[in-house]
Protein backbone atom coordinates (compact mmCIF):
# COMPACT_ATOMS: atom_id res chain seq x y z
CA UNK A 1 0.00 0.00 0.00
CA UNK A 2 1.44 3.30 -0.96
CA UNK A 3 1.53 5.86 2.33
CA UNK A 4 -0.02 9.07 1.41
CA UNK A 5 2.47 11.54 3.44
CA UNK A 6 0.64 14.80 5.26
CA UNK A 7 3.82 14.93 7.58
CA UNK A 8 5.95 17.76 6.17
CA UNK A 9 6.43 19.18 9.07
CA UNK A 10 8.35 16.45 10.66
CA UNK A 11 10.67 16.22 7.78
CA UNK A 12 11.06 16.07 3.65
CA UNK A 13 11.99 14.16 1.04
CA UNK A 14 15.18 14.33 -0.45
CA UNK A 15 14.72 16.21 -3.52
CA UNK A 16 15.73 14.39 -6.77
CA UNK A 17 17.87 17.58 -7.65
CA UNK A 18 19.51 18.29 -3.89
CA UNK A 19 20.11 14.13 -4.06
CA UNK A 20 22.07 14.74 -7.02
CA UNK A 21 24.22 17.64 -5.95
CA UNK A 22 25.08 15.75 -2.91
CA UNK A 23 26.31 12.51 -4.45
CA UNK A 24 29.69 13.64 -6.32
CA UNK A 25 30.70 14.32 -2.58
CA UNK A 26 30.60 11.10 -0.97
CA UNK A 27 32.65 9.67 -3.48
CA UNK A 28 34.40 11.42 -5.88
CA UNK A 29 35.01 15.07 -4.03
CA UNK A 30 35.34 13.35 -0.50
CA UNK A 31 38.11 15.53 0.67
CA UNK A 32 38.58 17.23 4.34
CA UNK A 33 37.31 20.76 3.32
CA UNK A 34 40.45 21.55 5.74
CA UNK A 35 43.14 20.01 3.45
CA UNK A 36 44.96 22.38 1.46
CA UNK A 37 45.19 19.51 -1.34
CA UNK A 38 43.16 19.96 -4.81
CA UNK A 39 40.59 17.08 -3.31
CA UNK A 40 40.15 19.55 0.02
CA UNK A 41 40.10 23.06 -1.93
CA UNK A 42 36.95 21.31 -3.90
CA UNK A 43 35.28 20.65 -0.85
CA UNK A 44 36.10 24.18 0.65
CA UNK A 45 34.52 25.79 -2.62
CA UNK A 46 31.30 23.60 -2.00
CA UNK A 47 30.89 24.50 1.37
CA UNK A 48 31.37 28.39 0.52
CA UNK A 49 28.87 27.83 -2.79
CA UNK A 50 26.56 26.30 -0.17
CA UNK A 51 27.05 29.37 2.08
CA UNK A 52 25.99 31.59 -0.72
CA UNK A 53 23.08 30.02 -1.37
CA UNK A 54 21.60 29.36 2.06
CA UNK A 55 22.38 33.24 3.03
CA UNK A 56 21.00 34.75 -0.79
CA UNK A 57 17.90 32.65 0.23
CA UNK A 58 16.96 34.60 3.52
CA UNK A 59 18.74 37.89 2.67
CA UNK A 60 21.44 37.84 4.57
CA UNK A 61 25.12 37.63 3.82
CA UNK A 62 27.72 34.44 3.54
CA UNK A 63 29.77 35.35 6.77
CA UNK A 64 26.91 35.56 8.60
CA UNK A 65 25.76 31.77 7.90
CA UNK A 66 27.08 29.23 10.73
CA UNK A 67 26.60 25.34 9.33
CA UNK A 68 25.78 23.22 12.41
CA UNK A 69 24.18 19.63 12.50
CA UNK A 70 20.46 20.16 13.13
CA UNK A 71 18.00 23.14 14.31
CA UNK A 72 18.21 21.97 17.74
CA UNK A 73 22.31 22.76 17.82
CA UNK A 74 21.53 25.98 15.96
CA UNK A 75 18.98 26.93 18.81
CA UNK A 76 21.29 25.63 21.27
CA UNK A 77 24.39 27.74 20.08
CA UNK A 78 22.75 30.50 20.29
CA UNK A 79 21.08 30.37 23.41
CA UNK A 80 24.43 28.89 25.36
CA UNK A 81 26.93 30.38 23.33
CA UNK A 82 25.12 34.14 24.07
CA UNK A 83 24.86 33.31 27.87
CA UNK A 84 28.13 31.94 27.60
CA UNK A 85 29.38 35.81 26.60
CA UNK A 86 27.18 37.70 29.07
CA UNK A 87 26.78 38.46 32.82
CA UNK A 88 23.38 35.94 33.93
CA UNK A 89 20.60 38.24 33.60
CA UNK A 90 17.07 37.42 32.22
CA UNK A 91 16.09 35.65 28.94
CA UNK A 92 12.47 35.47 27.30
CA UNK A 93 11.00 32.83 25.26
CA UNK A 94 7.16 32.47 24.38
CA UNK A 95 5.39 29.50 25.92
CA UNK A 96 4.92 27.81 22.99
CA UNK A 97 8.66 27.33 21.25
CA UNK A 98 9.70 23.74 20.01
CA UNK A 99 11.55 21.83 23.03
CA UNK A 100 14.83 22.30 21.84
CA UNK A 101 14.28 26.00 22.90
CA UNK A 102 12.51 26.01 25.96
CA UNK A 103 14.57 23.33 27.71
CA UNK A 104 17.88 24.85 26.60
CA UNK A 105 16.64 28.26 28.14
CA UNK A 106 15.52 26.13 31.31
CA UNK A 107 18.39 24.46 31.68
CA UNK A 108 20.29 27.77 32.36
CA UNK A 109 18.22 28.43 35.52
CA UNK A 110 19.94 25.27 37.01
CA UNK A 111 23.57 26.38 36.54
CA UNK A 112 25.77 26.44 39.47
CA UNK A 113 26.54 30.01 40.84
CA UNK A 114 24.79 32.69 39.18
CA UNK A 115 21.49 31.61 37.48
CA UNK A 116 19.38 32.82 34.23
CA UNK A 117 15.82 34.27 35.38
CA UNK A 118 13.72 32.72 32.91
CA UNK A 119 10.18 34.47 31.91
CA UNK A 120 7.70 33.04 29.04
CA UNK A 121 5.76 34.96 26.71
CA UNK A 122 1.63 34.12 26.69
CA UNK A 123 -0.28 33.40 23.53
CA UNK A 124 -3.68 33.58 23.13
CA UNK A 125 -6.30 31.48 22.27
CA UNK A 126 -5.50 31.17 18.69
CA UNK A 127 -1.93 30.58 19.61
CA UNK A 128 -0.03 34.34 18.72
CA UNK A 129 2.26 35.86 21.11
CA UNK A 130 0.68 39.16 22.90
CA UNK A 131 2.92 41.51 21.03
CA UNK A 132 1.84 44.36 23.59
CA UNK A 133 2.47 41.39 26.52
CA UNK A 134 6.24 41.20 25.04
CA UNK A 135 6.85 44.68 25.16
CA UNK A 136 6.11 44.86 28.65
CA UNK A 137 7.92 42.52 29.20
CA UNK A 138 11.20 43.47 27.62
CA UNK A 139 10.94 47.28 29.52
CA UNK A 140 10.49 45.86 32.77
CA UNK A 141 12.82 42.88 33.28
CA UNK A 142 15.18 44.57 30.46
CA UNK A 143 16.72 41.06 29.47
CA UNK A 144 20.04 39.89 27.86
CA UNK A 145 18.17 37.72 25.27
CA UNK A 146 14.96 37.17 23.57
CA UNK A 147 14.22 33.82 21.72
CA UNK A 148 10.38 33.38 19.23
CA UNK A 149 9.62 31.30 16.71
CA UNK A 150 8.76 32.33 13.72
CA UNK A 151 6.13 29.78 13.01
CA UNK A 152 4.90 26.96 15.69
CA UNK A 153 5.20 23.65 13.99
CA UNK A 154 1.82 22.19 15.48
CA UNK A 155 -0.34 25.14 14.85
CA UNK A 156 1.65 26.78 11.76
CA UNK A 157 0.47 29.95 13.50
CA UNK A 158 2.97 32.84 12.05
CA UNK A 159 4.16 35.35 15.11
CA UNK A 160 4.77 39.23 14.53
CA UNK A 161 8.54 38.60 15.51
CA UNK A 162 9.19 42.02 13.45
CA UNK A 163 7.32 43.79 16.35
CA UNK A 164 8.92 42.00 19.31
CA UNK A 165 12.07 42.65 17.37
CA UNK A 166 11.92 46.53 17.44
CA UNK A 167 10.98 45.87 20.93
CA UNK A 168 13.63 44.07 21.91
CA UNK A 169 16.24 46.64 19.87
CA UNK A 170 15.14 49.55 22.04
CA UNK A 171 16.22 47.75 25.47
CA UNK A 172 19.41 46.34 24.34
CA UNK A 173 18.34 42.92 23.57
CA UNK A 174 19.07 40.10 21.34
CA UNK A 175 16.74 38.55 19.56
CA UNK A 176 16.37 35.27 18.26
CA UNK A 177 13.87 33.58 16.69
CA UNK A 178 13.43 29.48 15.37
CA UNK A 179 12.54 29.79 11.37
CA UNK A 180 13.01 26.20 10.88
CA UNK A 181 9.20 25.29 10.06
CA UNK A 182 8.59 28.85 8.48
CA UNK A 183 11.33 28.86 5.84
CA UNK A 184 10.44 27.14 2.37
CA UNK A 185 6.62 27.65 3.30
CA UNK A 186 6.30 31.76 3.41
CA UNK A 187 9.16 34.25 2.48
CA UNK A 188 11.76 34.75 5.36
CA UNK A 189 14.39 37.69 5.11
CA UNK A 190 16.58 38.11 7.95
CA UNK A 191 17.13 41.61 7.50
CA UNK A 192 13.50 42.55 7.28
CA UNK A 193 12.78 40.50 10.16
CA UNK A 194 15.17 42.90 12.33
CA UNK A 195 16.61 39.94 14.33
CA UNK A 196 20.00 39.11 15.53
CA UNK A 197 19.92 35.23 15.24
CA UNK A 198 17.54 32.89 12.85
CA UNK A 199 17.33 29.00 12.77
CA UNK A 200 17.03 27.35 9.63
CA UNK A 201 17.52 23.80 8.89
CA UNK A 202 17.69 21.39 5.56
CA UNK A 203 15.44 18.28 6.09
CA UNK A 204 12.54 20.68 6.90
CA UNK A 205 12.97 21.94 2.14
CA UNK A 206 13.82 18.80 0.90
CA UNK A 207 17.12 18.75 1.88
CA UNK A 208 18.84 16.58 4.16
CA UNK A 209 18.99 15.20 7.67
CA UNK A 210 22.17 16.24 9.19
CA UNK A 211 22.83 19.88 7.71
CA UNK A 212 21.19 23.13 9.55
CA UNK A 213 22.21 26.98 9.88
CA UNK A 214 22.33 29.57 12.31
CA UNK A 215 22.30 33.28 10.80
CA UNK A 216 23.90 35.82 12.90
CA UNK A 217 24.50 39.16 12.98
CA UNK A 218 28.15 39.70 12.93
CA UNK A 219 28.10 41.93 15.88
CA UNK A 220 25.81 38.94 18.02
CA UNK A 221 28.41 37.94 21.41
CA UNK A 222 28.83 34.30 20.87
CA UNK A 223 30.90 31.58 22.03
CA UNK A 224 31.26 28.01 20.53
CA UNK A 225 29.52 25.05 21.99
CA UNK A 226 32.37 22.84 20.52
CA UNK A 227 35.45 23.55 20.31
CA UNK A 228 38.50 22.57 18.47
CA UNK A 229 39.75 22.73 15.03
CA UNK A 230 38.32 26.53 14.48
CA UNK A 231 36.18 25.34 11.64
CA UNK A 232 32.85 27.93 10.95
CA UNK A 233 34.87 30.88 11.96
CA UNK A 234 35.58 29.45 15.54
CA UNK A 235 31.97 29.19 16.12
CA UNK A 236 31.20 25.43 15.49
CA UNK A 237 34.89 23.13 15.06
CA UNK A 238 34.74 19.90 13.43
CA UNK A 239 35.00 17.94 10.08
CA UNK A 240 32.17 19.21 7.56
CA UNK A 241 29.48 17.30 6.99
CA UNK A 242 30.10 18.82 3.44
CA UNK A 243 27.59 16.36 1.67
CA UNK A 244 25.33 17.40 3.75
CA UNK A 245 26.10 21.10 3.54
CA UNK A 246 25.77 20.85 -0.66
CA UNK A 247 22.46 19.42 -0.21
CA UNK A 248 21.54 22.41 2.30
CA UNK A 249 22.64 24.56 -0.19
CA UNK A 250 20.65 23.38 -3.25
CA UNK A 251 17.79 22.98 -1.07
CA UNK A 252 17.24 26.47 -0.38
CA UNK A 253 18.10 27.28 -3.62
CA UNK A 254 15.42 25.34 -4.78
CA UNK A 255 12.87 26.72 -2.20
CA UNK A 256 12.73 30.17 -3.52
CA UNK A 257 12.45 28.86 -6.24
CA UNK A 258 9.28 27.38 -6.11
CA UNK A 259 8.14 29.22 -2.81
CA UNK A 260 5.30 31.16 -4.74
CA UNK A 261 3.80 28.12 -6.96
CA UNK A 262 3.79 25.59 -3.14
CA UNK A 263 2.14 28.30 -0.74
CA UNK A 264 -0.78 28.98 -3.59
CA UNK A 265 -0.83 25.09 -3.95
CA UNK A 266 -0.66 23.66 0.02
CA UNK A 267 -3.23 26.56 0.83
CA UNK A 268 -5.85 25.04 -1.55
CA UNK A 269 -5.46 21.94 -0.03
CA UNK A 270 -5.34 23.17 3.32
CA UNK A 271 -8.60 24.97 2.89
CA UNK A 272 -10.26 22.07 1.45
CA UNK A 273 -9.07 19.73 3.67
CA UNK A 274 -10.41 22.37 6.55
CA UNK A 275 -13.39 22.65 5.02
CA UNK A 276 -14.14 18.72 4.97
CA UNK A 277 -12.65 18.72 9.10
CA UNK A 278 -15.22 21.79 9.96
CA UNK A 279 -18.17 20.36 8.57
CA UNK A 280 -17.06 16.93 10.77
CA UNK A 281 -17.73 18.88 13.57
CA UNK A 282 -13.57 19.20 13.84
CA UNK A 283 -11.79 21.94 15.59
CA UNK A 284 -9.31 23.41 13.84
CA UNK A 285 -6.41 25.04 16.06
CA UNK A 286 -5.73 28.59 15.32
CA UNK A 287 -7.96 28.75 12.69
CA UNK A 288 -8.66 32.43 12.73
CA UNK A 289 -4.80 33.80 12.74
CA UNK A 290 -2.41 34.09 10.01
CA UNK A 291 -0.76 30.13 9.42
CA UNK A 292 1.38 28.37 7.22
CA UNK A 293 -0.34 27.84 4.31
CA UNK A 294 0.26 23.72 4.57
CA UNK A 295 -0.19 23.69 8.21
CA UNK A 296 -3.90 22.11 9.99
CA UNK A 297 -4.19 21.04 13.53
CA UNK A 298 -7.41 19.80 14.17
CA UNK A 299 -9.30 17.65 16.62
CA UNK A 300 -12.75 15.25 16.40
CA UNK A 301 -14.38 15.44 19.86
CA UNK A 302 -14.12 12.04 21.61
CA UNK A 303 -11.44 10.51 19.39
CA UNK A 304 -8.33 10.15 20.88
CA UNK A 305 -5.53 11.74 18.62
CA UNK A 306 -3.11 8.72 18.72
CA UNK A 307 -5.79 6.31 18.11
CA UNK A 308 -6.61 8.00 15.01
CA UNK A 309 -3.27 8.47 13.84
CA UNK A 310 -2.92 4.92 14.16
CA UNK A 311 -5.61 4.26 12.53
CA UNK A 312 -5.09 6.51 9.67
CA UNK A 313 -1.33 4.76 9.19
CA UNK A 314 -3.11 1.75 8.47
CA UNK A 315 -5.44 3.06 6.08
CA UNK A 316 -1.88 4.40 4.38
CA UNK A 317 -2.22 8.25 6.07
CA UNK A 318 1.12 9.43 7.72
CA UNK A 319 -0.33 12.27 10.22
CA UNK A 320 1.00 13.35 13.44
CA UNK A 321 -0.23 13.71 17.02
CA UNK A 322 1.62 16.82 17.95
CA UNK A 323 5.01 17.31 17.14
CA UNK A 324 7.59 14.16 16.05
CA UNK A 325 9.87 15.64 18.08
CA UNK A 326 8.15 15.57 21.35
CA UNK A 327 7.01 12.24 20.79
CA UNK A 328 8.29 11.61 24.23
CA UNK A 329 5.18 12.63 25.91
CA UNK A 330 2.74 11.29 23.64
CA UNK A 331 -1.38 12.92 23.60
CA UNK A 332 0.43 15.98 25.59
CA UNK A 333 1.04 19.57 23.92
CA UNK A 334 2.50 21.81 25.41
CA UNK A 335 1.18 24.09 22.99
CA UNK A 336 -2.19 23.74 22.95
CA UNK A 337 -1.97 24.07 26.87
CA UNK A 338 -0.74 27.48 26.31
CA UNK A 339 -3.70 27.85 24.38
CA UNK A 340 -6.10 27.21 27.35
CA UNK A 341 -7.84 24.09 25.22
CA UNK A 342 -9.12 22.02 27.53
CA UNK A 343 -6.86 18.79 27.97
CA UNK A 344 -9.67 16.77 27.17
CA UNK A 345 -9.94 18.18 23.73
CA UNK A 346 -5.67 19.02 23.36
CA UNK A 347 -6.09 14.79 23.63
CA UNK A 348 -7.47 14.66 20.22
CA UNK A 349 -5.19 16.80 18.62
CA UNK A 350 -3.97 15.58 14.81
CA UNK A 351 -1.59 17.28 12.62
CA UNK A 352 -1.57 17.46 8.57
CA UNK A 353 1.09 19.24 7.08
CA UNK A 354 0.60 19.31 3.44
CA UNK A 355 3.63 19.46 1.21
CA UNK A 356 3.54 20.29 -2.81
CA UNK A 357 3.57 16.77 -4.25
CA UNK A 358 0.23 16.28 -2.25
CA UNK A 359 -2.79 16.53 -4.45
CA UNK A 360 -7.09 17.41 -3.84
CA UNK A 361 -8.01 13.58 -4.56
CA UNK A 362 -5.46 12.49 -1.72
CA UNK A 363 -7.17 14.90 0.94
CA UNK A 364 -10.67 14.10 0.09
CA UNK A 365 -9.42 9.84 0.33
CA UNK A 366 -8.01 11.45 3.34
CA UNK A 367 -11.61 12.84 4.84
CA UNK A 368 -13.07 9.80 3.73
CA UNK A 369 -11.01 7.71 5.52
CA UNK A 370 -11.50 9.98 8.77
CA UNK A 371 -15.55 9.38 8.22
CA UNK A 372 -14.89 5.65 8.42
CA UNK A 373 -12.82 5.76 11.15
CA UNK A 374 -15.05 8.36 13.50
CA UNK A 375 -17.89 6.04 12.75
CA UNK A 376 -16.22 3.27 13.77
CA UNK A 377 -14.78 4.39 16.85
CA UNK A 378 -17.62 5.90 17.79
CA UNK A 379 -20.11 2.48 17.37
CA UNK A 380 -17.34 0.68 20.04
CA UNK A 381 -17.60 3.36 22.14
CA UNK A 382 -21.82 3.01 21.80
CA UNK A 383 -21.10 -0.92 22.11
CA UNK A 384 -18.93 -0.92 24.77
CA UNK A 385 -21.17 1.43 27.41
CA UNK A 386 -24.48 -0.37 26.37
Amino acid sequence: MTQVYFDHNATTKVDDAVLAAMLPYFREHYGNASSSHSLGLAARRAIDQAREQVAQAVGARPAQVIFTSGGSEANNLFIRGVADSLKPSALIVSAIEHPCVMRTAQALTRKNGEKWQLHYLSVDAAGQVNTDEATEMLVAEKPAMVSVMLANNETGVIQDVTSIAEAAKTQGTWMHTDAVQAFGKVPVNFDELGIHAMTLSAHKIYGPKGAAALIIDERLPLKPLIYGGGHEDGLRSGTENVPAIVGFGAACELAISRLTESMAHTVKLRDHLEHGLLAMGATVFGLDASRLPNTCYFALPDIEGDTLVVRLDKRGFAVASGAACSSAVPGKSHVLEAMNVPTILARCAVRASLGPDNTIEEVDAFLSAIRHIADELRKMSVLLNV
